[in-house]
C-alpha cells in the first residue's frame, strides 16, 4: 500500500524573506548598544571612583575666595592641593597650606539655596573634584611657626624671629608702601605640640593666628585640620604656575631646642 508523498513547504514570498533576514540583524544591532552602554557606565563608574580616590587622598582643588595671600594668590585664583606628600614628608616653614577652620576664624556663612537639581550637580561635580564649593569653609595661610618653635615680632627692623633668628619675608609680603613691618601687632608665642602658627602674605588685610589668640585654639591651627600643601596655581590661565614655598627665607632657622640632633 502506498502513501503520498509528504507535501513539499510553499516557498517564501520575497517579503517573508526580507522580514525573517532582519530579524537577526535587528536582535545583532540591539546586543551592540546594549554592549556600548554597558561599557560606557563601566567607564563612567571607574572614573567616577578613580577621581574620588584622588580627591580624598591625592589631590583637591579649591578657589581663592579673599585676599588675605595676595599676591600670591589674589581673588578667584583656582589651585590645587597636594594630601599625600605632606603625610610623609611632613610640612616646613613657609609652604602655603589649606585647612579648615579650626574654630571661629570665620564668620558665619549665609545658607545658600539650591534647586535639588542644582545640589545634585554640585555633589557630583565635587565627587570628582571639578567643584570646589567648599572653598568658603577653609583657609589658606602660610606656615610660619611650627610645633615648638618660638615666634617673636617684631625686632628694630620690623622682621619676626623663630627660635631667636630673624627673617627677612619683604620679597613675599603686601605691605603698605614705605611699610617694612612683618605685622603691625606684637606677639610672642611658642607653638604646642601637633599644631602649626599661620600668616596671610597680605599682613594687613589677614585675620590669621595673629588675630584668632582668643579663639579656643588661641590661634595655633591643629595639624588635624590641614588639607595639604598648595602646589599649583591653575586658573585664570595667564597666572598658571607653581607655588614658591619660599623656604630659603627660614633656611637659618634652627630647630626649636630640645629637637636638636
Amino acid at each position: 500500500m502506498s502513501s503520498d508523498p509528504p507535501a513539499s513547504a510553499a516557498p517564501l514570498s520575497r517579503r517573508d524573506r526580507r522580514e525573517a533576514e532582519a530579524v537577526p540583524e535587528t536582535r545583532g544591532r540591539t546586543r551592540g548598544w546594549l554592549s556600548f552602554l554597558r561599557d560606557v557606565l563601566v567607564i563612567v563608574v571607574i572614573a567616577v571612583l578613580v577621581s574620588f580616590l584622588v580627591k580624598t587622598f591625592v589631590v583637591r582643588s579649591f578657589f581663592i575666595p579673599s585676599a588675605s595671600m595676595e599676591d600670591t594668590l589674589i581673588i578667584d585664583d583656582r589651585i590645587l592641593v597636594d594630601e599625600l606628600t605632606p603625610h610623609w614628608a611632613g610640612y616646613s616653614r613657609g609652604d602655603v597650606v589649606v585647612f579648615r577652620d579650626p574654630g571661629g576664624w570665620l564668620p558665619p556663612a549665609p545658607e545658600v539655596e539650591h534647586t535639588p537639581f542644582e545640589a545634585g550637580v554640585d555633589w557630583v561635580l565635587s565627587l570628582v573634584g571639578l567643584s570646589a564649593s567648599d572653598s568658603d569653609d577653609h583657609l589658606v595661610k602660610r606656615i610660619i611657626g611650627l610645633p615648638g618653635d618660638h615666634v617673636v615680632c617684631c625686632n628694630a627692623l620690623g622682621q619676626m624671629s623663630i627660635n631667636g633668628v630673624p627673617v627677612d619675608e619683604l620679597d613675599y609680603l603686601k605691605l603698605p608702601t614705605g611699610d617694612r613691618q612683618a605685622s603691625n601687632d606684637a606677639f610672642d608665642v611658642t607653638v604646642p605640640e601637633g599644631a602649626l602658627w599661620v600668616m596671610g602674605d597680605n599682613r594687613d588685610k589677614s585675620q590669621d593666628s595673629r588675630y584668632n589668640t582668643d579663639q579656643p585654639g588661641e590661634g595655633f591651627v591643629p595639624q588635624g585640620n590641614v588639607v595639604g600643601r598648595v602646589f599649583l596655581r591653575t586658573w585664570p590661565f595667564d597666572r598658571f604656575g607653581g607655588i614658591d614655598a619660599r623656604h630659603e627665607v627660614f633656611a637659618g632657622v634652627p630647630d626649636p631646642e630640645g629637637e636638636q640632633g
